[in-house]
């Protein structure tokens, strides 16, 4: 279990090597990988900038992990969450997930990354022709972790404006 909050970018090929290396069990690994957009609700994207809270933010990651292992037989997984300035089409996350099978590798790869996309501790602020604005959370993120059947938790802290 690897989890990484970074301003550099990632290498796909690099990451996924290592989640593999030394475990002769895997038999196949999921992966996603998330992308800044041009565009978002009808409006050009000229650059996203991601907020988090240092040490919060890894932990609460990490007991995602630790969800996802207790529900998935999975042998290893690998975070990468980006935060800084990102301009369209940068990499923004990799979410990477092994096991002996692929059916449990992509079930715990979209379990994992409906978690972190409604709750970890991140806030996005996009720019737009029409200024800065904050990216509120998509009721389709919510519906998709609706049907893992989970409490939802709660994040109390303000971002920064």
């Amino acid at each position: 279990m690897t989890v990484s909050i970074q301003s550099a970018d990632f290498d796909l090929s690099g990451e996924i090597a290592a989640l593999r290396a030394a475990d002769p069990g895997v038999g196949a690994v999921a992966s996603f990988v998330g992308c800044v957009r041009d565009r978002n609700d009808g409006l050009g994207v000229s650059a996203m900038e991601l907020e988090h809270y240092p040490g919060m933010t890894e932990k609460s990651i990490e007991s995602m992990i630790d969800a996802t292992r207790q529900r998935f037989d999975i042998r290893g997984v690998r975070v990468i969450h980006r935060v800084g300035v990102l301009k369209p089409q940068d990499q923004i996350v990799l979410v990477a997930v092994s096991a002996a099978h692929r059916g449990t590798a992509f079930q715990a790869c979209e379990f994992l990354m409906d978690y972190l996309k409604t709750q970890a501790p991140f806030w996005k602020k996009e720019t737009t022709p029409d200024g800065a604005r904050w990216v509120d959370a998509r009721v389709s993120d919510e519906q998709a972790m609706a049907r893992w059947d989970l409490p939802r938790a709660e994040v109390t802290m303000e971002r920064g404006e």
